[in-house]
């Protein structure tokens, strides 16, 4: 329109302050129809390419939105018919963080729209504040729960949150419906908390009359969802409640606790289903996201004449999204809320981080704090980009991108994985479909990149931490879910930061000028270049060519220690294809369970096929994606996969401890001769990492230099 072309031109001379002088006269873009303003402090200044201060604050606030549920892009919405206001409109409120340079004419034209993370922003990259980026992170989870409960104003530095309404019968009655939880590795007499990750259930039982639900214990349970002794626990032996030793059975009445009259036993696990009212309408997290991220790329102010505090500054704008946040992003751009209201594309990039699957968001009942624990949704239908087919599931051939192909509103693409999302986060049917019979293309506006034989979003880097007998835990680290353990094996350190700086600008000139980023570099079935195999196997020991090593048992990997994709039967209205729909199943049967596969790996069991990284070219011990959940006081997942943490073996100083602990690889010594021949084998990798344009030079002499000063054989 007219009047955005001149507000852009004129805050390049100074005279957006003069126009927002008309916003009475000028719409504002999507509809976010006000802003608030709670809270703008100052951040501390960060040196700019040129090398003058660039100083940054962050402005915080809420947005308040209203849908229109018969446009084609909000009626996908799950429920939205049944949230309306008495006017036919459905509104939220979704708090918003910026941070933006202080003087605008320091901004270099990009927007980052992150996708806050249980409730929590990641702080701005230095490099993006170096380049004069502007960083918006908005809400989405609107569960109301924990870390995203609504609240009254918003923080620059506190967790965000947003408020949708609940859906209601159209009339007027209360919507019912069966809701599964968890408690696992808790003991004693207390009472124990309903959890999903580690906010509470969003939702809570319709009655307190234990005879409503049905509460079981079960022994154990397979990867591939088998249960062992499944006990029912009879409806006098347990209450909704809180209790102590001070306040014994029954307890103190309380919606999101169970109290057990014999407390609980911590090598078992205890999952309750019970009837629940007023599912939240979370759907409207996806349009809220959409609607915020085009108010503050586009419009000048809002409908009062609320300036937008970065009218005029952004001509880009990519999305960006870790872990939970960028499956966001992959069902955000799925049901095609790329296109905004108007019709326009929000988005011109997307960066869906360390995610492999779409959230599990747009349907009734929905629990997206989940992390794909058992009877978790977010592996339903297709996981890949372009279309095709799933025989196995009995579903059309079918791929995220084909509603923005149909609308001309598809974005430029870029993700990243590691490890751990191929054995615990179900990742590789997105390269290879549920059959697993060939590799699926890739279109030409994403690039995939593979962090290999690396922790769920990296680990600590250096050098010293990797090194046998330096600063190694004595603890492994601890497995992310419901209260699940912790690993047996020290954290593995291989970083996924440098990768990611180098990947950052590649996306930045992509999107902003048209530079083509590497091509995409992660494993196939298929032989690429240069390889004389495919470096993607089945995923057991035999099949990827995994070592036996010192510290784990012979058979590990086995076939049933990866972290399957689990057929589940939610119902017949559940809508699979969309991740959408009302599931009527709790919990839901197994129909069958796919086919996975891994990374090949080399001898010393560090796998193969993804870019070039400094520690793995010039390793100091095993690297794994996975890890082993320890016994001790949390026993239930006991000799299982330790959900997503990586774990590491490190290498032998000498020969002689090599062969003491018939440790096949070779020892340092045996590998590097000296510290200075290590310094010299992470030269040469941090060269080829360079040239290949996965490592920045000024990262790679960070490396080098972090190399020398180590103790590795000194």
């Amino acid at each position: 329109m007219w009047w955005i072309d001149l507000a852009l031109k004129a805050s390049r001379v100074g005279l957006l302050g003069g126009l927002l002088t008309m916003v009475a006269i000028t719409p504002a873009q999507a509809r976010v129809t006000r802003i608030v303003i709670d809270e703008t402090i100052a951040v501390k200044p960060t040196a700019n390419r040129d090398t003058q201060d660039v100083r940054y604050e962050l402005v915080a606030g809420r947005a308040f939105g209203e849908l229109d549920p018969n446009l084609p892009g909000n009626a996908i919405i799950q429920d939205i018919e049944l949230a309306k206001d008495p006017d036919g409109m459905v509104r939220y409120v979704a708090s918003f963080v910026l941070q933006k340079p202080v003087n605008l004419k320091q901004a270099s034209g990009l927007m980052w729209h992150d996708v806050p993370n249980r409730g929590r922003v990641f702080p701005m990259a230095p490099q993006e504040q170096a380049f004069g980026d502007i960083m918006l992170a908005s809400a989405w989870q609107g569960d109301n729960s924990g870390a995203t409960a609504v609240r009254a104003v918003a923080s620059a530095q506190g967790t965000q949150f947003l408020k949708v309404p609940v859906a209601r019968n159209l009339d007027g009655s209360v919507v019912t419906g069966k809701v599964l939880a968890r408690i696992v590795n808790r003991s004693g007499l207390s009472s124990q908390p309903l959890l999903v990750q580690t906010n509470p259930v969003p939702y809570t039982p319709a009655s307190l009359d234990t005879a409503a639900s049905s509460l079981v214990s079960r022994a154990g349970e397979g990867t591939d969802g088998s249960v062992t002794d499944e006990v029912r626990i009879a409806p006098a032996q347990w209450a909704w409640a809180r209790c102590d030793a001070a306040h014994p059975f029954p307890g103190t009445p309380d919606p999101t606790q169970i109290c057990l009259k014999n407390g609980f036993d911590p090598k078992r696990l205890y999952q309750v289903v019970f009837t629940a009212n007023n599912p939240y309408v979370l759907g409207v997290g996806f349009a809220a996201w959409r609607d915020v991220g085009m108010f503050f790329k586009t419009a000048l102010a809002d409908d009062n004449g609320t300036p937008n505090p970065v009218a005029g500054t952004v001509s880009r704008t990519i999305g960006r999204g870790v872990s939970q946040s960028g499956n966001f992003l992959r069902g955000w751009l799925h049901l095609g809320f790329n296109r905004a209201e108007n019709g326009s594309q929000v988005h011109d990039g997307l960066w869906p981080i360390i995610a492999g699957r779409r959230i599990a968001l747009n349907f009734r009942w929905a629990q997206p704090d989940g992390v794909l624990e058992l009877y978790q949704a977010g592996s339903e239908g297709p996981q890949w980009w372009l279309p095709h087919a799933d025989p196995l599931r009995g579903l059309p051939s079918a791929g995220i991108l084909d509603r923005c192909n149909a609308t001309n509103t598809c974005p430029k693409i870029v993700e990243h994985f590691g490890s751990a999302e191929v054995w615990a986060l179900k990742l590789t049917p997105e390269w290879v479909g549920t059959d697993g019979l060939s590799d699926l293309s890739l279109p030409a506006n994403v690039r995939r990149y593979y962090i290999a034989s690396s922790n769920h979003g990296g680990g600590a880097g250096g050098f010293d931490t990797s090194l046998a007998g330096v600063a190694l835990p004595k603890e492994g680290p601890v497995c992310p879910g419901n209260n699940f353990g912790t690993g047996a094996l020290p954290a593995n350190p291989v970083p996924h930061t440098q990768t990611v700086n180098a990947i950052r600008v590649h996306f930045r000139d992509w999107v902003m000028t048209g530079a083509e980023p590497p091509p995409s570099r992660y494993p196939t079935l298929a032989a690429r270049p240069g390889e004389a195999t495919g470096t993607l196997a089945i995923a057991n020991k035999q099949a990827i060519g995994f070592p036996t090593l010192p510290g784990l048992r012979a058979t590990v990997p086995e076939t049933d220690f990866i972290m399957p994709v689990l057929d589940y039967d939610w119902g017949p209205k559940f809508n699979a294809m969309d991740g959408s729909g009302v599931p009527s199943n709790a919990p839901p049967p197994i129909k069958q369970v796919l086919r996975m596969f891994a990374p090949k790996v080399d001898r010393d069991g560090n796998e193969l096929g993804g870019v070039p990284v400094v520690l793995l070219d010039a390793p100091l011990g095993t690297y794994l994606g996975w890890n082993i959940t320890a016994g001790g006081e949390k026993p239930f997942h006991a000799g299982q996969i330790c959900d997503y943490v990586g774990g590491m073996i490190p290498f032998a100083r000498t020969a002689a401890e090599r062969v003491a602990t018939q440790d096949p690889r070779s020892s340092l010594q045996e590998r590097y001769g000296s510290h200075d021949g290590y310094v010299a084998a992470v030269s040469r990798a941090a060269d080829r990492a360079v040239s290949a344009g996965f490592l920045l030079p000024v990262d790679a002499q960070d490396l080098v230099q972090a190399a020398q000063a180590s103790a590795v054989l000194r």
